[in-house]
């Protein structure tokens, strides 16, 4: 009564030990490709891994850059500020990790909650009233005014360019690590399973537990089994050029290192257009707003106070050339791995599972 392993000898098989069988090679298939996927899979996550640790470097040293603007140029709003800014450098992480944000709606949010601040802390230091309606007015005259001058947009158009390449290098390596979750799990024919146990298995219903597999033999089988897995061959090769796009277009520029470590200055800019347009700027929000409640004495407007280069030129430094180097070690390792999906059957038909410099293999019917 067997199905598979018939032959014109006795033998020691049942219908029950096939199907033991079966299960089997259903097994160690999926064990193998897990095995071969393996090490891409975790070249790609250690990158990922990499690339986050580099942009977070960056983003850190961005952020308290900017922070020391603020404690240093413009301390009477330091300690307000620090919400804004630490708000505006989660929307730029969670913008280049995928999520569904903006760089355009994260800058002008943190403009529209700097504004405020500007205007009552340096423009006139006087107020004492800041309820929340004249806080919400003030944030939405902004937006109408334009107190920040072209300074605001051009970071817009600056962190956006820059950052677009990192925001889908990062999309596209977790699409890489869902391409090879995939294929572990493709399930195996039915056709495909008996065609594997007879060339792995039926031997040993005749006693010949040590003979393995022709080479030629192993191939056709592995290539039928998976012909759906050798056919994203072509999409994977397409992949790789694409994160080699990607990679160069960071690594040409080096907008997104230039882009996070100038924002400090940028937003200096911004401020500084915005007190010497003071009475300007004053004239518009009282007729829109209304006048405030000010101290006795009306305290002069803070001075405009020009600012030196921030330090802390070497963590950046370290941060871009770690960015770079861990690029050029990914993208050469990809290349090497261009052909992975056109090759899995004949890295799984190598080693220990077919016989290799000797006269005899099992060709699936007889040894030959």
């Amino acid at each position: 009564d067997l199905q598979i392993c018939q032959h014109r000898a006795p033998t020691c098989c049942t219908k029950k030990m096939e199907e033991s069988y079966q299960a089997a090679v259903r097994r160690e298939r999926a064990q193998s490709i897990q095995a071969l996927n393996f090490e891409l899979k975790y070249m790609i996550v250690g990158h990922i891994t990499a690339f986050q640790e580099a942009f977070e470097s960056l983003l850190r040293f961005a952020e308290n850059r900017t922070s020391s603007l603020f404690e240093t140029a413009y301390r009477p709003m330091a300690k307000e500020a620090a919400e804004p800014v630490k708000e505006l450098f989660t929307d730029i992480s969670l913008y280049i990790l995928g999520a569904e944000t903006t760089v355009e709606s994260a800058v002008l949010r943190f403009f529209d909650s700097l504004f405020p601040l500007v205007y009552s802390r340096l423009i006139n230091p006087g107020i004492t009233d800041l309820s929340e309606d004249y806080t919400e007015c003030l944030r939405l005259t902004r937006q109408d005014i334009n107190p920040f001058g072209h300074y605001s947009k051009n970071m817009v158009t600056e962190l956006s360019k820059s950052l677009w390449a990192s925001r889908r290098l990062s999309q596209a390596l977790s699409l890489g690590i869902e391409v090879i979750n995939s294929t572990e799990h493709a399930a195996l024919s039915k056709e495909c399973s008996r065609a594997l146990v007879k060339m792995q298995y039926c031997p040993h219903c005749q006693g010949l537990t040590l003979i393995r597999p022709c080479v030629g033999y192993c191939l056709n089988v592995m290539r039928g089994c998976l012909a759906s897995v050798a056919e994203l061959d072509a999409q994977w090769r397409e992949f790789i050029s694409t994160l080699e796009y990607l990679t160069n277009e960071m690594a040409a520029s080096h907008e997104l290192e230039t882009a996070l470590a100038s924002i400090w200055s940028s937003i200096n800019e911004a401020i500084l257009h915005a007190q010497l347009n003071g009475p300007q700027l004053s004239a518009t929000v009282d007729k829109v707003c209304g006048q405030p409640k000010q101290q006795e004495g009306n305290l002069s407007a803070a001075s405009v106070v020009p600012v030196k280069e921030v330090t802390g030129t070497q963590t950046f430094v370290m941060a871009h050339t770690s960015l770079n180097n861990r690029r050029r070690e990914f993208i050469n390792y990809m290349k090497r791995s261009r052909t992975f999906y056109a090759s899995i059957a004949e890295r799984l038909c190598d080693g220990d599972l077919v016989m290799r410099d000797s006269s005899t293999c099992w060709n699936g019917e007889d040894v030959v």
